[in-house]
């Protein structure tokens, strides 16, 4: 029988999350039950419960980036037994059998699209799939991430299945490690991870901000240097040098200032989504020195396993801040005004405190 769940929701775009019951499946043969313990908070979640985004289903229980421990698993389920800590991540489902689901890129799944962790098609009980802020969750086995962090560092994981491997991924592609010089643009709660993982991976970082207040605080997280892309001469200074940069700012901008720091064959990367287009980049500036500008979708669960593994053993967390489930919409009006370092997770033992 469906298992009972409690929540907190979106019911309008207009209105604040509040508690929601609803029910999750039954466990399946391929199935893992999972007790919610943490669910950090994304960008996303504020966009989709504010309906900043088209396509939001209501009610909405928002959350992608979710860790727990398993309570209960299917008769034909191997990686995983009760007790185990493991997470979820951005999304619950794909369609399993085209090009980019047999390459384990199940992201950019071009059958059936991935199944949002919520907001998604729910295949089981019909209507929408719900997310990580509540008490529980049920997710195939295949969807299903482990945990090797220890249990004291559990909250701080919880961003990792979303900002992690979205940084993660590209820089691992274009080949960030020793003698490459890797640029982060933006230090916030996705570009405070790529400065992280890519010094990890041995690059030279240089991390890229509009904000001369973030110098101290992004070489603290790792970045050889910083510039302020305000300041004209830092940023001629470093023109023709960068073999890969990582734009993770999520407002539109001028690409050009950032494509001009490329060397030949360099690539500018974007992984923030803007409510506008960016402004249309000069083609002589790519054209003359055979740059690229690309974009890049989360990550596949294998490459999002292997990010967790290679987060566990460099000591790698989200720098955080724990809340708990009701203050979440004066949390969305901090994240609004860029007030946090660098995330928010949610404490989900705090739904059993009542408001």
């Amino acid at each position: 029988m469906p298992t009972q769940a409690h929540a907190y929701a979106a019911q309008t775009a207009a209105t604040p999350l509040a508690p929601f019951s609803f029910e999750r499946r039954d466990v399946q043969p391929d199935d893992v039950a999972i007790d919610i313990l943490f669910c950090g908070v994304c960008h996303s979640d504020l966009h989709t419960a504010r309906s900043e985004w088209d396509g939001t289903i209501f009610p909405c229980v928002p959350g992608h980036e979710i860790v727990g421990r398993v309570t209960a698993v299917g008769g034909q389920v191997t990686k995983f037994a009760i007790g185990d800590l493991v997470g979820v991540g951005c999304r619950v489902d794909s369609c399993g059998a085209c090009p980019s689901c047999h390459d384990g890129e199940e992201q950019y799944c071009e059958g059936t699209g991935f199944v949002g962790t919520y907001n998604g098609p729910d295949a089981q009980l019909g209507g929408h799939t719900f997310g990580g802020y509540s008490d529980q969750i049920v997710v195939k086995e295949s969807f299903v991430l482990r945990i090797g962090h220890d249990e004291a560092d559990l909250a701080a994981v919880a961003p990792l299945l979303c900002a992690g491997i979205t940084t993660y991924s590209p820089l691992k592609h274009w080949g960030a490690g020793p003698g490459k010089k890797v640029g982060v643009v933006g230090i916030g709660g996705l570009g405070h991870m790529g400065v992280k993982i890519a010094a990890a991976m041995g690059a030279h970082v240089v991390a890229l901000t509009t904000s001369e207040s973030k110098r101290a605080d992004a070489l603290a997280l790792g970045a050889h240097d910083v510039v302020v892309s305000r300041n004209a001469d830092e940023m001629a200074a470093h023109a023709n040098s960068f073999d890969f940069i990582l734009n993770t700012v999520a407002a539109s901008h001028d690409l050009d200032a950032f494509t001009a720091l490329l060397k030949r064959d360099g690539t500018l990367t974007l992984v923030g989504v803007p409510e506008h287009s960016h402004p249309s980049p000069s083609v002589m500036n790519l054209v003359f020195r055979r740059r690229a500008i690309a974009g890049s979708l989360i990550g596949g669960i294998a490459e999002t396993q292997e990010m967790l593994d290679f987060c566990q053993a460099h000591g790698l967390t989200s720098d955080i801040e724990t809340i708990a489930i009701q203050d979440i919409d004066a949390a969305y009006d901090r994240m609004v005004k860029g007030d946090v370092k660098y995330r928010f997770v949610i404490d989900m033992a705090s739904l059993k405190q009542g408001d």
